[in-house]
């Protein structure tokens, strides 16, 4: 048992409660249509924040990626612009079916490949490890809890559109809204691609300098910048469409900017600190780490869900299949927590 591991694990941990609720503040803007705030949010979460945070904590920035190989540079950026193919629509499946139950769709998805493809083509040996092990039992423990929540958000749009007095009010269907985050969840995965496979020039930032805390800024700016992209397209493509450009300017666009500057804050964190709690854990961090991450954000997440009065005026058994949700991701977060101890 290592003390290292339990400060990896806290890291990731707070990395989670930090990603599980980075969604929390677009309920509370007034003035911007989603159009607007996805822009803002992803500009400053994917591009401005990052370069000023990779340009303060890696020296010698411009000499890393000009004496790289092409080849070390090619996964952050390709698998970056796919993910951020997901990133775009990754709003779309929260505006559709909630914030709760997109967010376990597309981690839980994103869980799953995200930490088991990594660890079969860079660390196969140690699916026979203690680490292996647990996370082989927690993800199907994971991919349980993501049907749960299924069940419960098809019982929740059923029974709230009974009470409804305005059933006719045309939104996405939860069908269209939970392909969007089955499709955003594959997709999503991808990040964790550019992460994972991006070591040669986490090594190459460290021997320039860095500290390896922080070395993996370096690989991050690549994978969100080329993330940026395709959430720039999308996002400009419903401004001109929706003809929703002026609301930049509407009077009140000051505390719908900060809604989406918090979203950036608490997203780019969690990021971050899985990032950096990565290096804690030697070669299974982009996978055992990752599991954590992907656990501990679902979480909080649908947490914050119920809390904030997603699941008002549901039944008991459809609040108890949500509690079970919950439940098999707490057994899943302590699996892995078990795992690492040996």
């Amino acid at each position: 048992m290592s003390k290292n591991f339990f400060f990896g694990l806290a890291i990731i941990f707070v990395s989670g409660l930090l990603n599980g609720s980075f969604a929390w503040p677009m309920k509370y803007a007034r003035r911007w249509k989603w159009e607007n705030i996805w822009l803002f949010f992803t500009f400053l979460a994917l591009v401005v924040l990052p370069f000023l945070l990779t340009l303060t904590f890696v020296p010698h920035l411009r000499e890393l990626y000009a004496t790289a190989p092409l080849k070390e540079l090619l996964p952050a950026l390709i698998f970056g612009f796919l993910w951020g193919i997901a990133q775009a629509t990754f709003g779309i499946g929260i505006e559709a079916v909630g914030m709760a139950l997109a967010i376990a769709v597309v981690v839980g998805l994103t869980g799953f490949l995200g930490s088991l493809i990594p660890m079969l083509v860079l660390n196969p040996a140690e699916l026979f490890r203690p680490r292996g092990i647990a996370l082989m039992i927690s993800l199907p423990i994971l991919i349980l809890a993501m049907i749960l929540y299924g069940m419960a958000g098809l019982r929740r749009e059923k029974e709230q559109a009974a009470q409804s007095n305005q059933s006719s009010k045309p939104k996405m269907s939860f069908a269209a809204g939970l392909g969007i985050c089955i499709f955003t969840g594959v997709f999503g995965a991808l990040l964790n691609f550019g992460f994972a496979f991006s070591g040669p020039l986490q090594a190459r930032s460290v021997q320039l300098g860095a500290n390896p805390a922080f070395s993996t800024y370096a690989v991050w700016l690549l994978v969100l910048m080329a993330g940026f992209i395709p959430n720039l397209i999308y996002c400009g493509y419903l401004l001109f469409r929706n003809r929703t450009w002026g609301a930049f300017g509407n009077p009140g666009s000051l505390r719908d900017a900060s809604m989406g500057l918090a979203m950036a804050l608490l997203w780019l964190g969690g990021v971050l600190g899985y990032g950096m709690g990565s290096t804690f854990f030697n070669g299974s961090g982009t996978s055992f780490g990752f599991a954590f991450l992907i656990a501990s954000t679902v979480l909080v997440s649908n947490l914050l869900g119920l809390f904030s009065g997603e699941w008002e005026g549901t039944t008991q058994h459809t609040r108890r299949l949500l509690m079970s949700a919950v439940i098999a991701v707490v057994l899943a977060m302590v699996v892995l927590s078990l795992g690492g101890m040996f």
